[in-house]
């Protein structure tokens, strides 16, 4: 299957960057389905879709529709990633790619027993730098792994009917931007944190404002991640081991970082380029439908999606539809 069909639910900002990144490669936008066909009929004649559709559900009974990318809001994932893998179609999900655990492993159930490829569209998992980075640690570059930094901070204007603050549309920091950080962790632990500790403050629509969450596992690794919705932070990454630190500035979809080892010398790792982060996603997923890549993203985005509930759980945070 080297020239698959893609179809998009949810066709916005995202949406369009996908479907740019699907035209460089040369790849084949079939389908496109919103809520109106005005707004999917627009979007197909700008990126070149050859069909339009005003339901989803209708595109996804197209029989030559391979392969479906959605970038709907969050809340709303758990129900169209059901609703493809039923229909025999892959997905790349962007994130994050559920709300909660039990969401993701039955679609990670489904997709087993229908022989299909879920994905989440993490960019972190698909960077040419990370593969980079991941390599060098387990060469020991950094010797033994103890502890990872991570803070990530974005200042969302107030509005209380904005979609980041509404508990009704899964808002909060935690599945906005802490999906990022976490998945960034997770990425370099040697295994599932078994221990996690937070501590919260509360937007006054009652979702996650900003947080501290601590992860430990039985293997002595760390990581202390910091959230914030309503303050501007850095979007950094430092990986610490005995021998050395490794920082990502701009951790989402970097293409460098910096190797600092114990006698002061400073290495620059380069790999990738930033804005091709969604062509490396497509590239991926493409590989593991046609049976060329085994590289299973999906059970870090269990981990992850684990942790995140774990989290909201100790917070006694719950959306309505849960």
């Amino acid at each position: 299957m080297d020239h698959l069909k893609w179809g998009i639910i949810g066709p916005g900002s995202i949406a369009a960057e996908f479907a740019a990144a699907l035209n460089e490669l040369g790849g084949t936008l079939y389908a496109v389905a919103s809520r109106t066909l005005e707004k999917a009929e627009e979007f197909a004649s700008r990126y070149g879709a050859l069909k339009a559709y005003g339901d989803h559900s209708e595109m996804l009974q197209d029989s030559e529709l391979d392969a479906v990318y959605i970038s709907t809001p969050h809340s709303h994932h758990y129900q169209y990633i059901m609703e493809c893998l039923l229909k025999g179609k892959h997905v790349l999900c962007e994130k994050s790619i559920t709300v909660n655990s039990a969401q993701l492993c039955e679609i990670a159930r489904l997709a087993e027993e229908k022989q299909l490829v879920v994905a989440e569209a993490m960019t972190i998992y698909h960077m040419p730098l990370y593969k980079k980075l991941r390599q060098l640690l387990d060469e020991g570059a950094i010797g033994r792994l103890k502890m990872i930094q991570v803070s990530f901070g974005s200042h969302k204007e107030y509005d209380v009917n904005n979609r980041f603050f509404s508990k009704d549309l899964a808002g909060g920091a935690l599945l906005d931007i802490g999906t990022y950080a976490i998945s960034f962790a997770r990425y370099f632990l040697s295994e599932k944190p078994q221990e996690i500790l937070s501590t919260v403050k509360r937007f006054e629509t009652g979702v996650d404002e900003q947080s501290g969450i601590i992860l430990n596992n039985s293997v002595e690794e760390m990581a202390i991640v910091s959230l914030a919705m309503r303050s501007k932070m850095p979007k950094r990454g430092v990986v610490a081991g005995e021998l050395g630190y490794i920082t990502v500035d701009n951790f989402p979809r970097a293409s460098s970082a910096t190797v600092q080892y114990l006698d002061g010398t400073v290495e620059l790792i380069e790999a990738g380029d930033s804005d091709k982060a969604l062509q490396y996603e497509i590239e991926e997923i493409e590989s593991r439908i046609a049976g060329k890549s085994n590289c299973n993203t999906l059970a870090l985005s269990l981990d992850v999606m684990d942790i995140m509930s774990q989290i909201r759980e100790q917070w006694g945070i719950k959306y309505s539809f849960e």
